[in-house]
């Protein structure tokens, strides 16, 4: 079944057994945010269409946050746009964004995933988190290991929510972060990374 499919965190925790916590696991590290980064956001949001559509919300809020915080770490980590994940019949599909060991034999090659990234479409975050958490559970799969964090973010492009999958349990973060907060935001996302980079061992 596509990951899309799955509508709801609840009918992902009764099909694999998950168990579901909330709690406040997130840390921030700090990020500094690019002046040149805080004027474009603002540009945007003053006289930009920033929300009319699912690809807007992706191009214009989504995917320049994590790139630029990914680009510190692009030396270990490649982050995938869109990038087919498969692990069998029940988890497979396209992620909005996908983060993965960096292959030596260059970036085309997609290697290890270690978070996903999940746009709310129409501002549906429990949906969204259906399908992150099986995205998540086929990472999990995929690397065949049950004992790392494997991290997910459902977002909206304004309100961003952190959850992560340990072994059999998912932690869904309580507190929230927002777009107009970008240094808190900035510094939860290159928490993110920096436990990714730890994994790649290199």
């Amino acid at each position: 079944m596509a990951f899309s499919n799955y509508k709801s965190i609840s009918t992902v925790i009764k099909k694999f057994q998950i168990k579901y916590i909330q709690s406040n696991f997130m840390l921030e590290l700090d990020f500094p945010v690019p002046q040149s980064f805080q004027e474009e956001l603002d540009l945007l949001f003053i006289d930009g269409v920033i929300d009319n559509s699912e690809d807007a919300i992706c191009e214009n809020l989504i995917y320049p946050v994590l790139k630029e915080v990914w680009k510190h770490y692009r030396s270990k980590l490649t982050l995938w746009s869109h990038e087919t994940l498969t692990y069998d019949e029940d988890l497979s599909g396209i992620p909005d964004y996908t983060v993965t060991q960096r292959n030596p034999l260059g970036t085309i090659v997609f290697d290890k995933p270690y978070f996903l990234t999940v746009e709310a479409k129409q501002d549906k975050f429990e949906e969204g988190w259906g399908q992150c958490l099986a995205e998540m559970i086929a990472v999990q799969r995929i690397n065949d290991d049950f004992v790392s964090d494997i991290f997910g973010i459902v977002t909206n492009g304004k309100i961003w929510q952190f959850g992560k999958l340990t072994a059999d349990v998912f932690t869904r973060n309580k507190d929230l972060y927002v777009i107009q907060y970008l240094d808190k935001l900035f510094a939860a996302v290159n928490y993110i990374f920096q436990q990714c980079e730890l994994k790649t061992g290199r």
